[in-house]
């Protein structure tokens, strides 16, 4: 009996060392990007090297209003992968955060993240709920830098002289301004980028766009990013293909030189550099220009963040896995995959010094005092989620910009309802 007693006991041990080490599968949701892709393979290989037991399952899902739906669906049916993506600011709001997300403020390494990240990413119970996805960037305009050297083009101050050297493009059979509507979320650009502008001209607006005082159809600076969407379709600047083409298929025109244009966030570099690195060196960024050269500076977005819904299954090891996301070591996994594409918001990650020439171009205005303003998206809870579909047809002829406009000021009346907002 006593031999036995000894042999049970031993295999208790065996048992619960073999529970402890049993693998633990996680399920991560991203959106469909290569970078991210790139991205998230290199910290999953990463963490796996540390843990051995933990693999990983990843899923991906398109950008845009569609990117949207599968979020909130999968939310509201407790279908959430375990740690999943999604955008920070207004439309983290919208998926209710404190109902559904898991506060991560409590993690070790949470005190990495830099402060200013922190309130995109936080309830209205105070509590935060995600660690950064990425650096921060900047929306605003592509453009080959050798297109220019060869037409003698400068960097342009206000959108007229954007507009002229756009036209010097097409005057020399290259497509003047890249759309890419096959990518609908991309149509945004010429509106989301150019609110530096539309705050430069009334610096209130945020506040009283917030409180039901400000309309896009009624504001001249707000509705100029409309009228912009309207005026390179109306001047024939666009290339033959935007309704179909992809983003990934604007990044090869305006890197390779068959586009001279293309506005697009800044995290976009990295697609360059995974699939074209003989182009990165040619491709040049600035910001979106305004009605005056006095006033020039970019619109700057938080990046995405990394969530973990309330109910998932596998709640100790993805808080682990997001714990170590918010790491330095991780920060620098995730430059030396898809490169340095903007200042990332972990404490004590730098960026190396030979970065891209369009990062080098971003970052004077981050470094230089007056020269950025938030996205609307984070001064303000409210973003319709139908501006891409209006833009999209605005750019391509469908729609008049201000007709567009007043359509999209009532899909914003219909989501500040939702979001229980006063003065609505």
């Amino acid at each position: 009996m006593k031999t036995m007693r000894i042999l049970t006991s031993a295999s208790m041990l065996a048992l619960v060392a073999s529970l402890a080490h049993a693998e633990t599968k996680l399920t991560i949701l991203i959106d469909d990007g290569p970078e991210s892709s790139a991205q998230m393979d290199a910290l999953t290989a990463a963490y796996t090297a540390m843990h051995p037991d933990v693999s990983f399952d990843v899923e991906l899902r398109p950008g845009g209003g569609d990117g949207d739906n599968i979020i909130k669906t999968r939310l509201a049916t407790g279908e959430m992968a375990d740690v999943f993506s999604y955008n920070s600011g207004s439309l983290f709001q919208a998926i209710n955060p404190t109902e559904t997300l898991m506060p991560l403020d409590d993690l070790p390494n949470y005190a990495n993240v830099i402060d200013s990240f922190v309130p995109v990413v936080t309830g209205g119970n105070g509590r935060a709920y995600g660690v950064p996805n990425g650096p921060a960037m900047g929306g605003g305009i592509f453009y080959n830098r050798k297109v220019y050297a060869d037409l003698g083009l400068s960097v342009p101050k206000t959108w007229a002289d954007l507009v002229a050297n756009a036209e010097a493009a097409k005057a020399a059979g290259i497509t003047g301004m890249e759309q890419t509507f096959g990518s609908t979320w991309t149509s945004q650009l010429f509106v989301l980028g150019d609110y530096f502008n539309v705050q430069a001209s009334e610096p209130d607006f945020a506040t009283r766009y917030t409180n039901n005082a400000a309309k896009y159809a009624t504001s001249e600076a707000a509705m100029r990013g409309f009228s912009y969407n309207q005026e390179v379709f109306d001047k024939g600047l666009l290339n033959e293909d935007f309704a179909a083409a992809t983003f990934e298929e604007g990044m090869e025109a305006v890197a390779t030189g068959k586009a001279a244009h293309y506005p697009m966030l800044t995290f976009a570099i990295g697609q360059v550099a995974t699939n074209f690195p003989d182009d990165l060196a040619n491709l040049g960024f600035f910001a979106q220009p305004g009605p005056s050269a006095d006033s020039n500076g970019l619109t700057t977005w938080m990046p995405s963040a990394f969530y973990i819904p309330a109910k998932t299954a596998n709640a100790e090891v993805a808080r682990d896995f997001v714990n170590y996301i918010a790491s330095v070591e991780a920060c620098n996994v995730m430059i030396g995959a898809i490169g340095a594409t903007g200042p990332y918001l972990i404490e004590g990650c730098a960026l190396p010094s030979d970065v891209p020439q369009a990062v080098a171009d971003m970052m004077p205005y981050f470094s230089e005092a007056g020269r950025t303003a938030p996205a609307l998206e984070f001064l303000s809870p409210i973003k319709g989620p139908n501006l891409e579909h209006f833009l999209v047809e605005v750019g391509s002829g469908i729609r008049p910009a201000a007709e567009a406009a007043a359509l999209y000021d009532q899909d914003v009346e219909k989501q500040a309802k939702q979001l229980g907002l006063p003065n609505w």
